[in-house]
């Protein structure tokens, strides 16, 4: 009797810690849904005096039409773009820094639990991946050309809520969501 419960209590803590497990290679709807809000919330509406540094970025909507591996493909190099532009040591100040920090924690960690799709292997990915690589060099250049000064980086925020709204709104079938409403 006393092996048998063993045995079944040993499967039972063997399945729980294989099921509490992270998915590999899944993009977290919430997580996404997160770090837009996150991005909204730390510096409020787009200010007033930044309205003459404010430009015009086409963003690469192509680089997201195809439902599936390269969508996902799109998503996970958009996070990884976004990561590299806050890798700097001159991020705004005037921001709230603890949602700062937890915005760059949740994309690090995202990409991270996706470090797999970087090998995810899509015959037309090399052309969406140009769009992307061009968006993101844009709004590189708009923090350089002004110095990662407070108003270059609101226009970064204003880019990248775009991007990440357009993401939640049209390809979040291809996020992975715990407890979808």
């Amino acid at each position: 009797m006393a092996i048998q419960t063993i045995t079944w209590m040993s499967a039972f803590l063997c399945l729980a810690q294989v099921f509490s497990m992270p998915m590999p290679c899944q993009l977290q709807g919430q997580l996404v849904r997160t770090t837009h809000n996150l991005l909204r919330d730390m510096g409020g509406h787009f200010p007033l005096e930044c309205l003459q540094e404010n430009v015009f970025m086409a963003f690469p909507a192509t680089s997201f039409a195809t439902s599936g591996a390269p969508q996902v493909r799109a998503i996970y190099e958009t996070l990884k773009n976004i990561d590299t532009l806050f890798g700097t040591d001159e991020l705004p100040t005037m921001w709230d820094q603890q949602k700062l920090e937890y915005f760059q924690n949740i994309i690090y960690r995202q990409i991270e639990e996706s470090e797999c799709m970087s090998s995810v292997d899509t015959s037309d990915y090399p052309i969406r991946a140009e769009g992307l690589k061009t968006y993101f060099g844009n709004i590189a250049a708009v923090l350089k050309e002004k110095n990662f000064s407070y108003c270059a980086w609101e226009v970064v925020r204003k880019e990248l809520l775009y991007t990440l709204e357009f993401i939640l709104k049209h390809n979040s079938d291809s996020l992975l969501w715990s407890n979808r409403t």
